[in-house]
């Protein structure tokens, strides 16, 4: 990520160079490769991302997807990708940063003599920093429970790691930006609470 002009290498190759870092050396990630601005490759990373999901998930599982063509599943199944793609992955990573972002000002007030709040990083660095996090969610698309929580614990470690950095907040203050966020998200979007309730019997 460290070693191209706007904060991350373009491209396939990119992307796949950022995936391994992020999950390898996240600290070295985000400290290096998150550009005030620059959100184009981070939409495209989390798109990359849930594009992987979504095809591991059709793959393992192709009972769960809606019917949206009767006559085909495999059409049905190509839609439903195309979706993901189109319109569910770049909604989902500006609703959930637009959530991040309110966390993170909410978590930045201090009192001081006075209502202030703390210095931090801007609204890109978050929606950055929101999809780089999501990494683990490309190896969660298989219909095995266990599986997609450990990538959604991860992702939200890779959160709170990701806040922790560009933001500068204290543990406390950065574990109350990341929930929600997280929750949303990688629970929700990610459909990691739906495998924890399977998993756990709830």
């Amino acid at each position: 990520m460290s070693d191209s002009a706007g904060g991350r290498p373009r491209g396939l190759r990119g992307i796949a160079r950022t995936w391994v870092e992020v999950l390898v050396r996240p600290r070295r990630a985000f400290a290096n490769g998150i550009t005030p601005g620059d959100q184009a490759p981070a939409l495209t990373f989390a798109v990359a991302v849930a594009a992987v999901f979504t095809l591991g998930w059709i793959a393992s599982d192709p009972a769960a997807m809606p019917v949206v063509v009767p006559s085909s599943r495999a059409l049905s199944g190509l839609v439903l990708f195309l979706v993901v793609v189109a319109l569910a992955a770049p909604v989902g990573l500006h609703l959930t940063a637009a959530v991040a972002t309110v966390s993170v000002v909410l978590a930045s007030v201090e009192f001081d003599g006075g209502l202030a709040l703390r210095d931090r990083g801007g609204v890109s660095e978050t929606v950055q920093v929101v999809a780089y996090a999501s990494s683990p969610m490309a190896l969660g698309g298989p219909a095995i429970p266990e599986l997609r929580v450990l990538c959604g614990a991860y992702a939200a470690v890779l959160l709170f790691v990701g806040f922790r950095t560009v933001h500068g907040l204290g543990p406390v203050r950065t574990v109350a930006a990341a929930l929600p966020p997280a929750a949303l998200g990688y629970g929700v979007g990610y459909r990691v609470v739906a495998a924890a309730r399977t998993l756990f019997g709830a």
